[in-house]
């Protein structure tokens, strides 16, 4: 088992940079474009920043590069970060994004809207894993696993994995990949573009970005919404065992809506049936199939791709496209979530794990509990996992869906907690994993009024369906 150093002190003051450190972003265009036409980042301007790579032991630099969409002239009232996720995930197109979905809501008037890759992605120094592989791209997740057999199986693979992240070309950065760091990022971020405080949106992991970014420097916070929330551990072993949750959570929507339409898939008149499918239809088809389920859970446009899986007319779509296909998405995933927190290191430990899934939740939770990478990862710690909450302005809002496949409503009541008197949360009866520019109206609207008028909730309250 690796050793955790937590006789570190935890970094934020260490972020005060020399005057000089961070000058003005130069904006330009275009942007970068993921290879991708057209591109995703149309309209927007770009820049490059340096930051430490090393906040503790400040020095070299790693670039990050950033987006910009302005706000409009005598309506700014500050800025706006933004992240999707991940992690991994690149975040230059988010402005763009929120322009496309919500451009006439008046939000991004008030902003400059600021979209970034995380530091380690895409045009942010990248970092690699040296990943050939889809099995291997995977790993972050194990296959469902039969038995103990299994978990050992999965073991040897996740060993190689960890084992090339520890000597692939960009070793050196790979330590300090860590949610801290980028929090540091957002600050440095913040301080170059000379504000005094920042507003933040962040989906999935990006709540936990966000979350962190709130309780290292909660003095430099204007407006924070954390949607789809992780809880206050992030994305650690306990988060990835919630997939599991997430998945009995969500799977009732898709089941009521293929038994509403048996005429066109025959999938199964009612919910038992479409379940009882479920069953019939992994013990024929193996692992992938349960993880293509999974996946299909997201988003209510992804159930007709889905059903058509299940009837085999079609595969399931994948809306991963350009950087969110290839070693470095996955590589900074990894990295991230196996510096970020301790995970267990005994293979004993996830075959018994394994086990407690399978009673709980026998549809996904032998996959969730799986073996990953993280067990038997390269690197030590270098300091311990960010403590979320702590004092603050109230100034923390948090949406989260009452039946999200990813980021299930346990962990969001944790990191509410975690925040008290700082926050609010407002739940949605929706399915699916992202509550902002959804279909919810009353979802959406809580979001528009605290980010654009400053409306912030008296209380936690709750969304209807369809509403």
């Amino acid at each position: 088992m690796r050793k955790t150093l937590t006789a570190l002190a935890f970094l934020p003051l260490l972020t005060a940079p020399p005057a000089d450190a961070a000058p003005r972003p130069q904006w330009t265009t275009p942007c970068p474009d993921y290879g991708m036409s057209p591109s995703p980042t149309a309209g927007l301007e770009c820049a490059t920043l340096r930051v430490p790579l090393d906040y503790a032991h400040p020095g070299r630099t790693i670039e990050l590069t950033l987006s910009r969409h302005a706000a409009t002239p005598g309506k700014r009232r500050g800025v706006l970060l933004m992240n999707p996720g991940g992690p991994g995930s690149p975040g230059l197109a988010m402005p763009a994004q929120l322009l496309q979905r919500v451009g006439g809501s008046g939000l991004p008037d008030a902003y400059d809207v600021i979209g970034f890759d995380p530091r380690g992605t895409a045009y942010s120094t990248p970092v690699t894993c040296g990943m050939t592989t889809p099995e291997e791209r995977g790993a972050v997740l194990g296959p469902y696993a039969d038995g103990p057999r299994d978990v050992v199986a999965t073991a040897a693979k996740a060993r190689v994995v960890a084992e090339k992240c520890g000597n692939a070309s960009t070793k050196d950065l790979l330590p300090h990949m860590t949610t801290a760091n980028t929090a540091r990022d957002l600050d440095r971020i913040r301080e170059a573009l000379g504000e005094k405080k920042i507003s933040y949106y962040g989906v999935s992991y990006g709540s936990y970005l966000g979350a962190a970014y709130a309780s290292m420097f909660p003095g430099r916070t204007d407006r924070i919404v954390l949607d789809s929330v992780l809880g206050p551990g992030g994305l650690d072993v306990v988060a990835n065992q919630r997939f599991a949750e997430g998945f009995d959570d969500r799977f009732p929507d898709f089941a009521a809506w293929a038994a509403q339409r048996d005429d066109v898939y025959h999938l199964g008149r009612t919910p038992e049936a479409v379940t009882a499918k479920f069953f019939e239809l992994a013990a024929v088809r193996g692992p992938e199939f349960r993880s293509d389920t999974w996946n299909g859970l997201y988003d209510d446009a992804r159930f007709p791709a889905l059903a058509r899986e299940w009837a085999g007319t079609a595969r399931a779509e994948n809306d991963t496209v350009g950087p969110l296909d290839g070693d470095n998405h996955a590589a900074l995933q990894l990295q991230v979530i196996c510096n970020d927190s301790a995970w267990p290191g005994r293979i004993g430990y996830y075959q018994h794990a394994v086990e407690r899934e399978r009673a709980r939740h026998p549809m996904f939770g032998p996959a969730a509990a799986n073996v990953n990478p993280c067990a038997f990862w390269p690197v030590e710690r270098a300091e311990p996992p960010v403590r979320v909450g702590g004092p603050g302005p109230a100034n923390v809002l948090l949406v989260q869906n009452l039946r999200d496949p990813a980021t299930p409503l346990s962990g969001a009541r944790e990191t509410r907690e975690a925040f008290g008197a700082r926050a609010r949360m407002v739940t949605v009866d929706a399915g699916g994993h992202g509550v902002f520019t959804r279909e919810n109206v009353c979802g959406n609207e809580v979001v528009l009024r605290y980010l654009r008028d400053g409306v912030f909730p008296a209380a936690d309250g709750s969304c209807q369906s369809g509403r």
